[in-house]
């Protein structure tokens, strides 16, 4: 019989919550795809998620760089331009994102996406 005690209930709030916390979060995994390929100027980024605004990507990407994922780098130029890369953290979340990717292509409907 499953243990639904409150003990059990709080192992699951750990590591996995965290990660939650954060991919759980619409476009975080987008953005860090594009960034596992290589490091991305802002438009650019923006270009290659579509329907992500702005001031959406620029929050996520805050939010990335205080979780120690991204790091924005600044080509001073001119013209001046912002770039953005996975540190060493973020890059190793790729064999998780990859085997999240073949899960959903298993077991996930297609919603008629790109």
């Amino acid at each position: 019989m499953a243990d639904h005690s409150e003990q059990a209930c709080r192992q699951v709030d750990g590591s996995i919550s965290r990660v939650f916390e954060l991919f759980g979060k619409r476009w975080t995994g987008p953005i860090v795809s594009v960034l596992l390929q290589r490091p991305v100027h802002f438009a650019d980024l923006r270009r290659a998620i579509p329907g992500i605004s702005e001031r959406m990507l620029s929050d996520r990407l805050s939010e990335l760089g205080a979780a120690g994922l991204v790091v924005r780098e600044v080509d001073e130029g001119p013209p001046l331009r912002v770039s953005y890369r996975l540190t060493q953290a973020g890059a190793a979340m790729e064999p998780a994102l990859k085997e999240l990717g073949r899960w959903a292509e298993t077991h996930l409907k297609d919603g008629g996406g790109c």
